[in-house]
């Protein structure tokens, strides 16, 4: 899928998939798996802040969910300037994505690129675990 598309998509998923009655601080996604699937997901909040789930843990859990394991690309979108995911969605990210494209839009003409490496130097990840 092309980029512009997958922005299109997060835009929408901004607009009409979150839940933000305290914050007003709307954030959408989509994750292009590499099947070529995509799913979207906006944050949702509740009262108790803590349990709130990020716009990308809302697209990724729905992908995972239904049984995809490897992210292609991923963008996200949000009521600031690049909005970029916040550490524990880094995480997830990386969970599920090594080699990813990670895409910070503020529309569909205005995008940055970047990988996982630059937004999470020195990840830990599912290779770290010591196995026996």
């Amino acid at each position: 899928m092309e980029i512009k598309e997958l922005i299109k998509k997060a835009i929408i998923a901004k607009e009409n998939e979150t839940y933000t009655p305290y914050s007003h601080f709307n954030v959408g996604c989509s994750v292009e798996m590499e099947d070529g699937s995509v799913y979207t997901g906006g944050n949702i909040e509740i009262a108790s802040y803590s349990p709130t789930n990020c716009a990308e843990r809302t697209a990724i859990f729905k992908a995972v969910s239904e049984g995809k394991r490897e992210i292609k690309r991923i963008v996200i979108t949000g009521d600031s300037p690049y909005t970029f995911p916040c550490g524990v969605c880094r995480q997830v990210i990386r969970e599920f994505a090594k080699n990813v494209q990670i895409i910070i839009a503020n529309s569909i003409d205005d995008y940055k690129v970047f990988t996982m490496e630059e937004i999470l130097p020195h990840s830990f990840g599912p290779e770290d675990l010591c196995k026996e």
